[in-house]
């Protein structure tokens, strides 16, 4: 069955009885200002006939493809998935349409994925890299980029991260003034700032740790190795929402009830930390402040820097308050 003809801009301009010019003014915006009343002939034109501008053709002819591209560990995550839509609609903001993809935690396939944005002639790159402590600077050489949720400055690189180490503090001292002198670690496999401030909360003193992938599979095998044998600690600091949501499942499974035998505080208070049972307390990210700040940073530099976005301890039932 052939397809139906491609709606042209001059089916547009015949139908609300203008140039094509003009319908060229009100589809781009510029460069000469068009009516009110002739601007909505022109949109309902556009709406009756289903036109679509050619993105391409708009790219050769004005030498920007309005496009940016995100690259995410994975879409499954709440985290990111509020992260795609904040960068979306700040994207949408300045005019420019977002193409997402994911590494799949995997540094290579993150790298492949750099490259092919880069082959579809994105302005700029978002990329909340594998590695959180040295991401690849030089994957898409010559695009702008900017690296988010990196915990430590990396130089040469564009780089946006919260204090953590500052977060992991908050959110241990949180539960030592509950009176829970004992307070574990879960988290990945790799230590990191987290685990930095976890420590120093603590003043150093021996507590168990276990390490995992950041994921619900990982915080649920985690905790049942955790609480799963004697000398259990009281209470656990985890290093992410996902794991955390695995964590309850764990504890749950050992007839052990939160917060009343185990408080919990987890890091990145993304959506889902809301909706378990009970509420998770937690260390929250600022998405949608650092949604703004990346996409203004890849559209308007200057670079290379270093932004730190404060956290905020959200407090709620996991931790028994």
């Amino acid at each position: 069955m052939s397809r139906p003809p491609r709606v042209t801009q001059a089916d547009v301009a015949r139908y609300a009885g203008v140039s094509g010019a003009v319908v060229s003014y009100v589809v781009h915006a510029g460069p000469r200002s068009v009516s009110p009343e002739t601007a909505a002939k022109v949109r309902d034109a556009i709406r009756v006939l289903g036109y679509q501008p050619n993105a391409s053709a708009a790219a050769l002819r004005t030498g920007s493809s309005k496009l940016l591209g995100l690259v995410l560990p994975e879409f499954d995550n709440s985290l990111w998935a509020d992260l795609a839509v904040a960068v979306g609609r700040c994207a949408s903001a300045r005019g420019f349409a977002l193409i997402t993809a994911s590494s799949g935690g995997d540094a290579a396939l993150e790298r492949d994925q750099i490259l092919r944005l880069a082959g579809r002639q994105v302005e700029g790159l978002l990329v909340t890299s594998v590695e959180m402590t040295d991401p690849d600077v030089h994957g898409a050489a010559g695009i702008p980029t900017v690296f988010l949720n990196v915990f430590s400055d990396v130089p040469g690189a564009t780089t946006i991260g919260v204090d953590a180490r500052r977060g992991a503090i908050d959110g241990v001292e949180h539960l030592l003034s509950h009176g829970y002198d004992s307070v574990g670690l879960i988290i990945g496999p790799d230590a990191d700032v987290r685990e930095q401030g976890w420590r120093e909360a603590l003043e150093f003193r021996s507590m168990p740790v276990e390490r995992c992938a950041f994921d619900r599979q990982g915080g649920y095998e985690a905790a049942l190795r955790m609480f799963g044998s004697p000398g259990r600690p009281r209470s656990v600091f985890v290093s992410s929402d996902m794991q955390a949501v695995g964590c309850l499942r764990a504890l749950w499974e050992l007839g052990l009830r939160v917060p009343q035998d185990v408080a919990i505080v987890s890091f990145d208070g993304s959506v889902d930390s809301q909706f378990t049972a009970p509420p998770l307390t937690a260390v929250r990210q600022p998405i949608e402040r650092m949604a703004q700040v990346a996409v203004d940073l890849v559209l308007d530099g200057p670079g290379p820097r270093r932004v730190v976005e404060p956290v905020r301890l959200v407090v709620r039932e996991s931790c028994g308050c």
